[in-house]
């Protein structure tokens, strides 16, 4: 009788050998990293809009670094489609950063990805290690999100000079007054909130206790407030998309086990629905009428008439370098754009995520961020039907991403920590619900 060949495990990629080489290792840190990640992770997401750049950079190395330490004494697991995409994003820019025209100023921005990796895989290794931290790093989130709409909504009752600097006398919105909270930028208060209101609805539905309820409550009312008094058109059509997409999703999985015709009909009406009352709103509001407005006036608004000229100046750099790009980062993109831009048209970014991939690391870099897309709304839409635990915060991550492709049509808000920090917390969140499903 011959015996069964067991099934030979699969071979560690080269990339990962390095993990788990302190396996047996023991230590007050040790045992208690997941802990330790967690409060870093909790400090770094509360603190995005409050603290300072320099204690933003110290609580990303701080990251980093746990992450390194946990991988060195975990074997390693399975790549998987999300983490690809990343690693395949990293290797092109590293190909960019060595064919720059300026590599020192390239080499800053791939350090600076590099840093953000880092607390995305420390992300990813404590939500799959211990998954009710998910809960408790949404509640540090909404904390910051808390105390950042409460100082916005309260600029309008003081001192209002300051705020007259937002208004564009050149711009058909001329005289609307637009808060920023701590942030000194309404563009940038907007991209801040856009990811968390579909995460604080998820948190409504997700928590029990009615303290946690009313929390999460307040934290969606407020900040809907402020994205909306920052008067970015940007960040109301991202908000528009992230409550739409996560009302949608909440929909379709709450009739998943209806008749095939409900579930086709029902959507259409709600979308229909929604449509309706976006329309009504526009029309019968002025304030919101004239902004919405100015995106449709073409070259006549300065701010359109500004991102159109940096739009094709970009293009122009494009253009020259279009396989690898200048390479990653804005210190680069400083030091190139000047030999382009058109005259009183100085810009720090390119004011699209699309277009700031193409000039960063060219072609490919557009590709393997088409392939990330791709990749965290497939595994997103697969909780549609499934009964993980993971399906609500997989679902809520959808929205969060689903908002920040809208305003990132226009701007680049999201390469600003306070606003790409979120981004890599919902991919960590969609990583960990595909892995915990898989057999």
């Amino acid at each position: 009788m011959t015996q069964a060949i067991p099934p030979a495990e699969p071979a560690t990629p080269w990339l990962l050998r390095w993990q788990g080489l302190l396996a047996g290792g023991t230590g007050p840190l040790a045992s208690r990293l997941s802990l330790v990640a967690g409060l870093v992770l909790c400090a770094l997401m509360a603190g995005l809009p409050l603290v300072t750049r320099g204690g933003l950079s110290l609580l990303i190395t701080a990251s980093g670094l746990l992450w390194v330490l946990w991988a060195l004494r975990t074997p390693p697991g399975r790549i998987g489609a999300i983490s690809g995409w990343l690693l395949v994003m990293l290797g092109v820019m590293l190909l960019a950063t060595g064919f720059s025209p300026v590599p020192v100023a390239a080499a800053k921005g791939l350090a600076k990805l590099v840093s953000y990796l880092g607390v995305y895989a420390l992300m990813r290794q404590l939500l799959a290690a211990a998954p009710p931290w998910w809960d408790r790093i949404v509640a540090a989130l909404l904390a910051g999100e808390l105390a950042t709409s409460v100082i916005a909504i309260r600029q309008l009752y003081g001192d209002t000079s300051a705020l007259a600097r937002w208004a564009d006398p050149n711009s058909v919105a001329d005289g609307t007054i637009r808060v920023y909270g701590p942030l000194e930028n309404p563009n940038l208060l907007a991209g801040y909130l856009i990811p968390i209101l579909p995460l604080a609805v998820v948190a409504l539905l997700r928590w029990r206790s009615w303290p946690q309820r009313l929390y999460a409550a307040a934290a969606l009312v407020l900040g809907a407030a402020a994205l909306l008094l920052s008067y970015s058109r940007g960040g109301w059509l991202g908000m528009v998309a992230a409550l739409g997409a996560v009302g949608l999703l909440l929909l379709l999985r709450a009739i998943r086990h209806w008749p095939a015709l409900w579930r086709r009909l029902v959507p259409l009406l709600v979308l229909l629905l929604g449509v309706a009352v976006l329309v009504v709103a526009v029309t019968q509001i002025e304030a919101l009428q004239v902004r919405v407005m100015s995106l449709f006036v073409g070259r006549q608004d300065s701010s359109n008439n500004f991102r159109i000229n940096v739009w094709l100046a970009v293009l122009q750099m494009v253009q020259d370098r279009p396989w690898l790009g200048i390479g990653p980062g804005n210190t680069a993109f400083n030091l190139i754009y000047p030999l382009y831009q058109q005259p009183k048209f100085n810009a720090l970014s390119a004011y699209s995520v699309p277009l700031e991939l193409l000039v960063e690391g060219g072609i490919p870099a557009l590709l393997a961020g088409l392939g990330l897309l791709t990749a965290s709304l497939r595994q997103g839409l697969a909780q549609l039907r499934g009964e993980s635990a993971w399906a609500l915060p997989a679902l809520g991550a959808v929205a969060a991403i689903a908002g920040l492709c809208a305003q990132g049509v226009t701007d680049t808000i999201f390469f600003r920590p306070e606003v790409q920090l979120t981004g890599w917390f919902c991919l960590a969140s969609l990583a960990v619900s595909r892995t915990a499903d898989a057999p």
